[in-house]
Protein backbone atom coordinates (compact mmCIF):
# COMPACT_ATOMS: atom_id res chain seq x y z
CA UNK A 1 0.00 0.00 0.00
CA UNK A 2 1.22 3.71 -0.63
CA UNK A 3 2.31 5.60 1.97
CA UNK A 4 0.11 9.21 2.06
CA UNK A 5 2.43 12.36 1.87
CA UNK A 6 0.12 15.52 2.63
CA UNK A 7 1.73 18.68 1.06
CA UNK A 8 0.63 21.92 2.86
CA UNK A 9 1.70 24.51 0.31
CA UNK A 10 0.45 27.34 -1.45
CA UNK A 11 2.26 27.77 -4.56
CA UNK A 12 0.40 25.88 -7.21
CA UNK A 13 3.72 25.26 -9.26
CA UNK A 14 5.54 23.56 -6.41
CA UNK A 15 2.17 21.43 -5.66
CA UNK A 16 2.20 20.44 -9.31
CA UNK A 17 6.47 19.55 -9.10
CA UNK A 18 6.65 18.05 -5.35
CA UNK A 19 3.07 16.25 -6.34
CA UNK A 20 4.83 14.35 -9.77
CA UNK A 21 8.33 14.04 -7.51
CA UNK A 22 6.50 11.76 -5.08
CA UNK A 23 3.78 9.87 -7.65
CA UNK A 24 6.79 8.73 -9.87
CA UNK A 25 8.55 7.39 -6.31
CA UNK A 26 5.28 5.50 -5.39
CA UNK A 27 3.70 7.77 -2.62
CA UNK A 28 0.42 8.75 -2.51
CA UNK A 29 -0.10 12.70 -2.46
CA UNK A 30 -2.83 14.97 -1.27
CA UNK A 31 -2.10 18.51 -0.45
CA UNK A 32 -3.54 21.56 1.04
CA UNK A 33 -3.16 25.22 -0.17
CA UNK A 34 -3.80 27.05 3.53
CA UNK A 35 -2.67 25.95 7.38
CA UNK A 36 -5.80 25.91 8.34
CA UNK A 37 -7.40 23.62 5.42
CA UNK A 38 -3.75 21.77 6.15
CA UNK A 39 -4.47 21.02 9.68
CA UNK A 40 -7.87 19.52 9.26
CA UNK A 41 -6.72 17.77 6.20
CA UNK A 42 -4.18 16.32 8.15
CA UNK A 43 -6.35 15.21 10.97
CA UNK A 44 -9.29 13.16 8.45
CA UNK A 45 -6.00 11.54 6.50
CA UNK A 46 -3.28 10.64 9.06
CA UNK A 47 -0.77 10.54 6.37
CA UNK A 48 2.25 8.90 6.88
CA UNK A 49 4.66 12.06 6.52
CA UNK A 50 3.78 15.97 6.26
CA UNK A 51 5.36 18.57 4.22
CA UNK A 52 4.87 21.77 5.50
CA UNK A 53 5.62 25.07 4.21
CA UNK A 54 6.27 28.02 6.55
CA UNK A 55 4.67 30.87 4.93
CA UNK A 56 1.50 29.93 4.33
CA UNK A 57 -1.98 32.26 4.24
CA UNK A 58 -4.54 32.01 7.51
CA UNK A 59 -2.47 29.53 9.86
CA UNK A 60 1.91 29.56 9.11
CA UNK A 61 3.48 26.38 8.78
CA UNK A 62 5.11 26.32 12.18
CA UNK A 63 2.06 27.19 14.12
CA UNK A 64 0.38 23.96 12.41
CA UNK A 65 3.64 21.92 13.43
CA UNK A 66 3.06 22.77 16.85
CA UNK A 67 -0.74 22.17 16.87
CA UNK A 68 -0.19 18.47 15.33
CA UNK A 69 2.64 17.92 17.99
CA UNK A 70 -0.18 18.91 20.32
CA UNK A 71 -2.31 16.29 19.30
CA UNK A 72 -1.53 12.82 20.61
CA UNK A 73 -3.22 11.27 17.42
CA UNK A 74 -0.99 13.34 15.33
CA UNK A 75 1.90 13.97 17.21
CA UNK A 76 3.84 11.21 15.92
CA UNK A 77 4.01 11.62 11.82
CA UNK A 78 7.02 12.81 10.41
CA UNK A 79 7.02 17.09 9.47
CA UNK A 80 9.21 18.59 7.26
CA UNK A 81 9.27 22.03 6.89
CA UNK A 82 9.46 23.66 3.38
CA UNK A 83 11.18 27.24 3.74
CA UNK A 84 13.15 29.77 2.47
CA UNK A 85 13.55 31.14 5.42
CA UNK A 86 16.56 28.75 6.93
CA UNK A 87 18.34 30.33 8.88
CA UNK A 88 19.63 29.99 12.58
CA UNK A 89 16.66 31.91 14.04
CA UNK A 90 14.47 29.45 12.13
CA UNK A 91 16.13 26.72 12.89
CA UNK A 92 15.47 26.98 16.49
CA UNK A 93 12.03 27.96 15.81
CA UNK A 94 11.86 24.69 13.76
CA UNK A 95 13.23 22.61 17.01
CA UNK A 96 10.96 24.48 19.08
CA UNK A 97 7.94 23.04 17.08
CA UNK A 98 9.74 19.49 16.80
CA UNK A 99 9.87 19.53 13.30
CA UNK A 100 11.29 16.56 11.92
CA UNK A 101 13.32 17.93 9.03
CA UNK A 102 13.91 21.42 7.69
CA UNK A 103 14.29 21.46 3.68
CA UNK A 104 15.44 24.64 2.34
CA UNK A 105 13.88 26.13 -1.07
CA UNK A 106 14.77 26.38 -3.44
CA UNK A 107 15.15 22.64 -2.94
CA UNK A 108 16.99 19.77 -4.26
CA UNK A 109 14.63 17.34 -5.44
CA UNK A 110 16.76 14.23 -4.72
CA UNK A 111 17.32 15.39 -1.30
CA UNK A 112 14.07 15.73 -0.72
CA UNK A 113 12.97 12.47 -1.65
CA UNK A 114 16.29 10.82 0.59
CA UNK A 115 15.14 12.58 3.27
CA UNK A 116 11.18 11.45 2.85
CA UNK A 117 12.38 8.07 2.49
CA UNK A 118 14.18 7.93 5.46
CA UNK A 119 11.76 9.44 7.77
CA UNK A 120 9.51 6.96 6.31
CA UNK A 121 11.84 3.80 6.78
CA UNK A 122 11.81 3.03 2.97
CA UNK A 123 14.53 1.00 1.47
Amino acid sequence: MAKKVLLIEDEQDQIKLVTLRLKAKGYEVHSSTDGEKGLAKAKELKPDLILLDVLLPKMNGLEVCRLLRADSSMSSIPIILFTALANEEFDQNAKDVKANAIIGKPYDAKVLLEKISSLLGDK
